[in-house]
């Protein structure tokens, strides 16, 4: 009898936790389910666009807080006015008479017609500073290959203003000529400062008109990201020492100037790498030309018309360009001679012939100067003015000699610029 009150009660409590893990189940279940509920409304309420509009608007433009008078603002507010754009205007033949199957001709009769009008249009614009006023006159730097081939020139001042330009004179190796205006409205002159204190990362401001004179005035900020590069330059090849810069340089900026952020001229924009050798674009990799260098040429451009620089009076290939069967057999040079310049021609009376140099003779060193090719060459020997001196070494029939050049002689800055053979 006790056995089955046992039982009965063992089962009895089995019973009630039964029912009590259900009801914990279900209640819990229910519990879930409405949180669920809960959160599915509240993520649909936030998705819902609330009904009715706010008519009054309310929002309002606050105070700018941002330094409106700062260094690079400054610097722009003191050279913008002496930032111009210049128009490189040329001629374009125009055939009168119609158009027939064999090219322009008289509607009347078929004759042709070889009458035509020479008339100027606008063949390239580029950017340029005014850095000198002097009386009625103004003068403005900027690339020679703005200006090249030009038949006439304008300059838009930063005012809006076009007045007529006279070439003063032309560099094609430094890629810098200087400009005459009338200087009635020029109100702003910049100033140059010097190039050889500018050290990697200090900022810089790059002015002028990308993609041309609609963009007039257009200022890019960056920074000096090399001192001292050696590039081609000019028609000539002459190697050339440049500031490389990542402020943003466009076709347009061209003999705009770089100025530093107290407004100073430290450089002539004159170029941008566009791609390298893999064909891939190439951004923030632009070029100018150090202020020391263009004071010294713009002067003597002001003062002749024209750079007069040393000439040897030769011309000349690049070892590189020759055989190595040919440096062997003809120019007979050890093999631990590979780079140089071959002398082709020497003109009677020069300054090579003077010093006894002959056709054939490779140049190697020009002073403390090692002569790669002919651009270093001509680098090597404009660091050098008419009635100096130096010292070149040469090899002959396989042997180096040396020889002292009296630079007597002179030449402009036209150069023959020939993959096979160069003058100087």
């Amino acid at each position: 009898m006790n056995r089955i009150k046992q039982a009965f009660k063992d089962r009895l409590w089995l019973g009630v936790i039964i029912v009590g893990l259900f009801a914990g189940l279900i209640g819990g279940g229910i519990a879930l389910g409405i949180n669920n509920l809960v959160q599915h409304h509240e993520e649909v309420t936030s998705k819902r666009v609330p009904a009715g509009s706010n008519k009054s608007g309310g929002t309002k433009v606050n105070k700018n807080k941002a330094d409106l008078n700062g260094e690079a603002s400054q610097a722009y507010k003191s050279v913008q006015g002496a930032v111009v754009s210049v128009i490189n205007k040329q001629k374009v033949q125009q055939s009168s008479g119609t158009l027939g199957i064999f090219g322009y001709g008289n509607s009347s009769n078929g004759s042709s017609d070889s009458s035509s009008d020479n008339k100027l249009e606008t063949a390239s614009e580029g950017s340029g500073v005014i850095y000198k006023k002097s009386g009625n006159s103004a003068y403005v730097v900027t690339n020679n290959h703005v200006v090249k081939g030009s038949n006439a020139l304008q300059v838009i001042l930063s005012n809006g203003k076009k007045v007529n330009a006279d070439l003063v004179g032309a560099d094609s190796a430094t890629d810098l000529a200087v400009l005459k205006i009338n200087a009635a409205n020029v109100k702003t002159v910049a100033s140059f400062g010097n190039s050889n204190s500018i050290v990697p990362g200090q900022d810089v401001l790059a002015i002028g008109s990308p993609m041309g004179s609609e963009y007039a005035n257009t200022v890019t900020k960056g920074i000096i990201s090399a001192k001292d590069r050696t590039l081609k330059a000019g028609t000539d090849g002459t190697l050339t020492s440049v500031i490389q810069t990542d402020a943003a340089i466009n076709s347009g900026n061209s003999g705009g100037p770089l100025i530093n952020v107290a407004g100073q001229v430290i450089g002539i924009n004159s170029m941008k790498l566009a791609s390298d050798t893999q064909g891939s674009s190439v951004e923030g990799i632009g070029f100018a030309i150090p202020s020391n260098e263009v004071v010294t040429i713009i002067n003597q451009l002001i003062k002749n018309g024209k750079i007069i620089r040393p000439s040897l009076g030769i011309s000349m290939v690049d070892l590189s360009n020759v055989t190595s069967d040919q440096q062997q057999s003809v120019l007979k040079l050890p093999t631990s001679v590979s780079k140089g310049v071959v002398i082709m021609d020497v003109n009677s009376g020069s300054v090579a012939d003077t010093a006894g140099l002959k056709k054939y003779d490779v140049i190697t060193k020009l002073g403390d100067t090692q002569i790669t090719d002919a651009g270093s060459l001509k680098a090597a020997l404009y660091k050098y003015k008419v009635g100096q001196n130096a010292k070149v070494t040469y090899y002959r029939d396989g042997q180096q000699h040396t020889a002292t050049l009296h630079l007597t002689k002179s030449a402009d800055t036209t150069s023959t610029d020939d993959s096979q053979q160069d003058n100087n």
